[in-house]
């Protein structure tokens, strides 16, 4: 039994890591910020909340206090929000986070990253041996930002490991799955590019490597691309999709620079009328929605003996049987 923090539990695979540390045994802590209603229903239920903001300094280091691991998965998950706030939480929270832990001497300190800090590198098979790239675009900019940051602690003597999940999804998901489906119920669906490769990384597998590497005597100083072990068309995925919920299969393409051209015209459209809510369309969306990337798991399989102990079918069975069971007015939240 280990004293673990768990950062963004709450979100989408912080909320399955935090039932799967539970689930092992683990003397769990969370940190969350003040206004989380879902943290404060986990109070008094066999785990520590601690609330702050992963922006704070001395609010991280009290949370990180005391705790053996460390899963730091607080970030600013989406395609739209202000700058400075991609800035704040994602590139000055993993400082705070590492800054906190190295003073701490943790055992392990965990980083959730993601595959976008590759970049978009067509016609190689990307594993973790490949350089950082960015894509000119706040998310995965700054995520790669604060992987360089983790990194250079590592140097410094904090046992970092980190994972690279590539297309996250299951029950619970909030930005991916539940968004195509209600574009495909609704016939908005369109495609800019034909065969388009994702890589499904169902969320039971990736919080299953996450335990892994946290307890592994070889994960440290070592990171993991995460993926159910094979891709699929982003066509064929929205078209299961539509075949679950019972919608006719979305066909519609446009040009790739039609696509981006709207794109940049809507974000200049919401911006200039200061609107909150995401763009139809966004310059990131429309790149991670038009490549064909390739990535590799060997490194997991071979250095960890890890596989994904779920199939990519199983998963998709279990997200479309979540996904029907859910009110399709909650499928777009975001």
């Amino acid at each position: 039994m280990r004293k673990v923090l768990i950062t963004g539990a709450t979100g989408f695979i912080g909320s399955h890591l935090l039932a799967r540390n539970l689930k092992d045994g683990n003397r769990v802590r969370i940190f969350a910020l003040p206004d989380d209603s879902k943290a404060k229903e986990h109070e008094g239920h066999g785990l520590e909340v601690f609330y702050g903001d992963i922006r704070d300094y001395q609010a991280v280091g009290k949370a990180v206090n005391g705790v053996q691991v460390v899963f730091h998965l607080a970030a600013v998950v989406t395609d739209w929000a202000p700058k400075e706030l991609f800035k704040q939480v994602n590139i000055d929270g993993m400082r705070n986070i590492c800054q906190a832990s190295f003073r701490s001497r943790v055992e392990r300190f965990i980083e959730v990253s993601t595959n976008d800090v590759f970049g978009l590198k067509e016609g190689v098979v990307i594993d973790e041996t490949f350089d950082f790239s960015y894509w000119r675009e706040p998310y995965p900019d700054t995520k790669l930002e604060a992987t360089k940051i983790a990194w250079e602690f590592c140097q410094k003597g904090l046992p970092v490991s980190m994972v690279y999940p590539c297309w996250v999804y299951g029950p619970g998901d909030l930005t991916f799955v539940p968004l195509i489906a209600d574009a495909v119920k609704k016939g908005e669906m369109i495609f800019w590019r034909k065969d388009v490769i994702v890589w499904p990384a169902y969320v039971e597998n990736v919080v299953d490597l996450l335990i892994v590497i946290s307890e592994h005597p070889l994960a440290v100083g070592h990171s993991f691309l995460v993926h159910d072990g094979q891709c699929d068309t982003f066509q064929n995925f929205s078209s299961r999709i539509a075949e679950a919920i019972g919608a006719k299969k979305p066909k519609l393409h446009i040009p790739f620079w039609t696509a981006y051209s709207v794109a940049c015209t809507m974000e200049l459209i919401w911006k200039a009328l200061g609107k909150k809510s995401r763009p139809l369309l966004t310059r990131y969306a429309v790149k991670n929605l038009g490549s064909r990337l390739q990535f590799t798991i060997k490194k997991a399989r071979e250095l960890l003996d890890w596989n994904p102990p779920v199939s990519y079918e199983e998963g998709f069975r279990r997200t479309m049987e979540w996904l029907t069971q859910t009110d399709p007015e909650l499928w777009k939240q975001k």
